[in-house]
C-alpha cells in the first residue's frame, strides 16, 4: 500500500479537524464561486458576441459589395450586375448566400407625424430568416405579386411606436429627389432586432420599387450583399471577393461598416481574462490558507513522521493530496452551480437587460464544452501548482518539537 496515499486518505475521509473545519469549507466554497463565476462570464460574454453579431450580420450581411466612387450617402450609385463575379463568388464553399440590394433615404408620413428612414430594397433572392426570427408582428413581403410587393413595406418597432402605425396600417414615403415622389405602402411586418443602429434608421421593400424610382435599367442593382460560411473565416473570404471584384466595385466587410460595435466586443475578451485571472486568485488564496492551517493542525503527526524517517517531500504530497481532494469537491460543486445557472438562464431567459443599452432583452449564454474542461483541468493545475510551495512549511517543522506541539 502507498504510504502516502494511505495517510492522505486518513487524514482526507477520516478528519478529527477542529479549527480548520471552518477554513477547509471556506475554501471549497470559495473554489466553488471561483470556477462557477468563471464558467458563467465565459457563457454570458460568448453569447453576447455570438448574438450581437448574428443581429448585425444576419440584417446586413457579412460583405457589401457597392461601386468604387466617392459617394458616401445611403443612396447608392448603380451598376451592372457582374454575372462572371456572381458565378465565381457562388462557386466558392466560403461564401453560403448572395443577394442584390439597394438603398434610398426617404420620409414617412403617417398619423401626423414624419419619421427619415432608409428604404433597404431586396428581391426575392433574399435571405428572411433572421428577420422571420425577429418579427413582433405580421410576415415577410411576398414577391409572388409583383405589383402587390411594391406597396409591402417592413418597419422597426421603433418606427411603428413613433408613428403609431400596426399591422395592415397604410402611409406614405416621400422621396427628395427631382421630381419629389411619394409611394403608398402597407406595412406587412414589424421586426426588432434590438441593434438601435439598425432599428432607428431602416425599413425594408421590393428592390425593383427603387429600381423604377431611380429610372434605373433592370441590370441595374445598388449593390450586392453576400454571408459567409463561417465567420471566423471572413478575412479570407473578404481577401477571395477583392480578388475577383470588378475594376468598378468596391468590398467591405461588417466589421468595417460597424467598427464601434466590434471594438466593443473585443473589449469584452479583455473583461473576460481579468475575470478569470481574478477568480482564479480567489480560489488559490482560499486553498493556500486552508493548506497552512491543516499543516499547523497536523504539526504532531508530521513531527512523528520525520522521526520515523518520512521525508519531507513524502509528507508534503500528503497534503497535496488532501488539497487535491479539497480541489476536487470545490469543482464539482462549482460545475454544479455555474453549468446550473446557465442552463436555467438558457431556458427561462430570466435574467433581462435594457435593449437600448445592451442590443437585447436578455443575458445570453452560449456553453462551450471545451471551455468548461479547460477551466477545470486549469484551475486544479494552477491551484496544486501555487500550493507547492507553502507545502515547503513542512521542511521547517522539526520532529523533536513538533511530537511536542499541542
Amino acid at each position: 500500500m502507498n504510504f502516502t496515499y494511505f495517510i492522505a486518505g486518513r487524514i482526507t475521509f477520516k478528519p478529527n479537524r477542529t479549527f480548520s473545519k471552518l477554513i477547509v469549507r471556506i475554501a471549497i466554497i470559495g473554489i466553488m464561486l471561483g470556477l462557477g463565476v468563471m464558467i458563467l462570464s465565459l457563457a454570458v460574454i460568448k453569447g453576447f458576441k455570438q448574438e450581437i453579431r448574428e443581429k448585425i450580420r444576419g440584417f446586413d450581411g457579412d460583405i457589401k459589395v457597392v461601386k468604387y466612387d466617392l459617394n458616401s450617402s445611403y443612396e447608392n450609385t448603380p451598376f451592372i450586375k457582374a454575372d462572371t463575379f456572381v458565378r465565381a463568388i457562388k462557386s466558392n464553399n466560403l461564401i453560403a448566400h448572395l443577394t442584390p440590394f439597394a438603398t434610398k433615404p426617404g420620409i414617412i408620413k403617417a398619423h401626423n407625424g414624419i419619421e427619415g428612414v432608409i428604404l433597404k430594397g431586396v428581391d426575392n433572392t433574399y435571405d428572411w430568416s433572421f428577420l422571420k426570427n425577429n418579427l413582433v408582428a405580421g410576415t415577410v413581403i411576398n414577391f409572388a405579386d409583383t405589383v402587390e410587393s411594391k406597396r409591402q413595406i417592413m418597419i422597426s418597432n421603433i418606427t411603428a411606436n413613433r408613428l403609431k402605425l400596426k399591422l395592415g396600417d397604410k402611409l406614405l414615403m416621400y422621396f427628395v429627389q427631382q421630381p419629389l415622389k411619394r409611394r403608398p405602402f402597407k406595412v406587412v411586418g414589424i421586426f426588432e432586432t434590438s441593434i438601435e443602429d439598425i432599428d432607428k434608421t431602416y425599413v425594408v421593400g421590393d428592390l425593383s420599387l427603387i429600381k423604377r424610382l431611380n429610372n434605373w435599367s433592370p441590370d441595374e442593382i445598388g449593390g450586392y450583399e453576400l454571408r459567409v460560411a463561417n465567420f471566423d473565416e471572413l478575412t479570407p473570404t473578404a481577401a477571395f471577393v477583392n480578388d475577383n471584384l470588378p475594376t468598378r466595385l468596391k468590398a467591405t466587410t461588417v466589421i468595417e461598416n460597424y467598427p464601434v460595435i466590434f471594438e466593443w466586443l473585443n473589449l469584452l475578451n479583455v473583461n473576460a481574462k481579468v475575470m478569470l485571472i481574478l477568480m482564479l486568485i480567489v480560489a488559490v488564496i482560499n486553498m493556500i490558507s486552508a493548506l497552512l492551517i491543516m499543516i499547523l493542525e497536523r504539526t504532531s503527526m508530521i513531527g512523528i513522521l520525520k522521526a520515523m524517517g518520512a521525508s519531507n517531500w513524502r509528507i508534503q504530497k500528503i497534503f497535496l493530496y488532501n488539497a487535491a481532494y479539497l480541489i476536487c469537491l470545490g469543482l464539482i460543486f462549482g460545475n454544479i452551480f455555474g453549468l446550473g445557472l446557465s442552463w436555467f438562464q438558457f431556458k427561462t431567459h430570466f435574467f433581462k437587460l435594457d435593449a437600448t443599452s445592451y442590443y437585447m432583452t436578455f443575458v445570453p449564454i452560449q456553453l462551450n464544452w471545451a471551455d468548461v474542461v479547460l477551466l477545470n483541468i486549469g484551475t486544479m493545475i494552477i491551484c496544486l501548482l501555487v500550493l507547492i510551495v507553502p507545502s515547503m512549511l513542512v521542511s521547517k517543522i522539526s520532529p523533536v518539537k513538533a511530537i511536542r506541539f499541542k
